[in-house]
């Protein structure tokens, strides 16, 4: 969940790997450092805290070279001071590594080093790493005579190195002892490779690298990228030449900053129009209401096989996924269930050639995702990714992919991953519903006809900003904030309370509206505000029926004291009556709903976390990826 960057070629190496740290901040900011080499001398530079303070240490002592690696961390073994941070070098000063991951096996390295005179300062275990390289650096290289001094090559050093790790990690090394060279490693964690004229890039992302190129290659697991100012050579752990195909990325590197507003937080907000937009582009018909999904290796009649589905999410993907999971028993008539990414393959999950595995995750890299992905597929399960970034892990090891097309998401709240993997997954229930002759063409073109309406149906709800902002001055002091739905609308509930959580630090619980006399009414107490979600789509029987059966659980909490914020549909009397707050939104239908419920939920958090002086771009003790488990 740490940030990496390195960089090499005829830049000042200083201000490339500080502007990359600057678009890494948000997989880690308990501490930051960089190592630069010129002139053969090596210098380093780290502080505790944001990188700020970084910028504050190379002010005070500044440093250049020609070359260099940089690092933001997020805290997994020990804790986040400068000692601890990155870069971690050898004993003896010579190697410098940069770690984004865990090795577990690193106390018995480190005793078996110890037992050889190194001499350990940290408590980390990257410092492991620095030291059996250096070990095998100080080794022979192939072919040299005893006494000749010709140190191994740095790419030997670090293949021996790695080959001795167990655990998972992505690694940028640089070494006085064989100068202009960085090597990168992945086994993992994401790690990129940018090319640009007559400069290169290792990033752990790709905003690190997106304004210096556009063309880069993700490495894959078990990859080593050796870097010098003539280019990039790729092998294997075994030195065997590797090929990845180079991609041009399309996404404009201004996607990556803020653009005038005062978070990446609320820019993101504001994109979900245009996320939604080209999420849908060019993939149905809107003459005939097919539905076309490309980069897939599945075929139809696999499609229509398949008896069950299996989801595999986590955080907000997995709140995506619930309200898929109604979206393709609602249209395609196939079981679907929805699993915990952390849960799913210690359960041994029942899964065979029968049965479609999809995995959801707005980076591809997400480690737990990866692992559910892998044991469903060992099982004979097809997988079908929801994915943000090409080319990433997930989306390389699946048999077919649906590609959002949200651009760069920097804030690790998460808005526009929530309503882009909902586009995705309703186009792919359309698509299913079609191949498996259960949606006649009529019906599918108008509830595609439903989902074009939608980008200038949530411009209509951010054009409310400021009434949002006015609700969040009436709930930021409080302590707790309870949320309710049912059916699709559940799904939004779990994702308005994890919004309010992550961006404002209040507790917050979401529950199925009935089952609010099973316990969740224990906890009402005065003024307790408990967030409704009341919309009604009028053209269908069931929603009106559970939007009568919502208005007597509004009642309920009404009698204990709790004060109502509602979500309803524009025109609602009933709801809007009894409400002490209330926002209206467009109708729409009842499954697209959840991207237009989302959208208040996600500005009523931010505008409270910002009221109450939260850092609603990085909340505390939380990285964007979760590469680790």
């Amino acid at each position: 969940m740490s940030g990496i960057i390195g960089y090499i070629g005829n830049k000042r190496v200083v201000p490339v790997v500080l502007e990359g740290l600057q678009r890494l901040q948000y997989r880690g900011y308990d501490s930051a450092g960089l190592a630069v080499i010129r002139d053969g001398v090596l210098q380093i530079r780290r502080a505790k805290g944001k990188l700020r303070n970084l910028e504050e240490v190379i002010r005070l002592n500044p440093l250049d070279g020609t070359y260099g690696i940089g690092h933001t961390r997020w805290a997994t073994h020990g804790a986040p001071t400068e000692e601890n941070a990155h870069p971690h070098r050898d004993c003896h000063g010579t190697v410098v590594v940069v770690h984004n991951g865990i090795i577990e096996n690193y106390l018995e390295l480190r005793r078996q080093l110890e037992a050889e005179g190194h001499r350990f300062t940290t408590e980390t275990d990257t410092e492991v790493i620095a030291h059996l390289i250096e070990k095998h650096q100080n080794g022979l290289r192939a072919g040299a005579e005893e006494g000749s001094g010709r140190a191994t090559s740095l790419e030997d050093a670090v293949r021996q190195a790695v080959r001795q790790l167990k655990g998972v990690f992505a690694l940028a090394i640089i070494s006085t002892k064989d100068l202009n060279k960085i090597v990168a490693v992945r086994q993992g964690p994401p790690a990129v490779i940018g090319l640009g004229k007559d400069e290169y890039f290792v990033g752990s992302d790709v905003p690190a690298i997106l304004y210096h190129t556009r063309d880069l290659f993700f490495m894959g697991d078990g990859d080593v990228a050796i870097l010098t100012p003539n280019g990039v050579k790729l092998t294997d752990f075994d030195g065997h030449p590797v090929t990845r195909r180079v991609q041009h990325i399309s996404w404009d590197p201004i996607l990556a900053e803020k653009g005038g507003f005062k978070h990446f937080t609320l820019k993101e907000i504001y994109e979900q129009p245009r996320a939604v937009r080209d999420t849908m582009l060019g993939r149905f018909s809107p003459e005939t209401g097919q539905v076309f999904l490309d980069e897939m290796d599945i075929t139809e009649d696999d499609f229509r096989s398949f008896r069950e589905i299996k989801i595999v999410a986590a955080g907000t993907s997995r709140h995506a996924a619930l309200a898929g999971k109604i979206m393709i028993e609602r249209l395609a008539r196939v079981p679907v269930e929805v699993d915990y990414a952390s849960e799913f393959r210690y359960r041994d999950p029942l899964v065979d050639s029968r049965t479609l595995t999809m995995l959801l995750t707005q980076s591809g890299e997400t480690a737990d995702t990866i692992a559910g992905q892998r044991e469903a597929q060992a099982k004979g399960s097809k997988t079908l990714s929801v994915c943000n970034v090409l080319g990433s892990m997930v989306p390389r090891e699946a048999n077919g992919t649906i590609y959002t097309h949200a651009g760069p998401e920097i804030g690790v709240g998460s808005t526009k991953t929530f309503t882009a993997e909902l586009t995705a997954l309703y186009l792919f229930a359309v698509y299913l519903g079609q191949i498996r002759s259960l949606l006649p063409p009529g019906d599918a073109k108008a509830l595609l006809v439903d989902l074009t309406a939608l980008p200038k149906q949530l411009e209509s709800v951010l054009q409310k900003d400021e009434d949002f902002e006015d609700l969040a001055r009436h709930f930021y002091r409080t302590s707790d904030f309870l949320f309710l739905g049912r059916g699709v609308h559940f799904p939004v509930a779990l994702e308005g309370a994890l919004k309010m959580k992550k961006l404002s630090y209040i507790h917050a619980e979401a529950y199925p509206a009935g089952e609010m006399k099973h316990g969740p009414n224990a906890l009402i107490t005065d003024g307790l505000p408990v967030v409704v979600i009341a919309t009604c789509d009028s053209r269908s029987a069931d929603s009106k029926l559970r939007y009568g059966r919502t208005i007597a659980n509004i009642k309920e909490a009404k009698a204990r004291g709790a004060a109502i914020l509602a979500l309803v549909t524009e025109g609602d009397r009933e709801v809007t009556e009894m409400a002490d707050h209330f926002i209206t939104l467009p109708q729409t239908n009842e499954l697209l709903s959840a991207l237009v419920e989302a959208v208040p939920l996600q500005l009523l958090a931010y505008h409270i976390g910002v009221l109450r002086g939260c850092d609603v771009d990085q909340p505390r003790n939380l990285a964007k990826s979760v590469t680790v488990e």
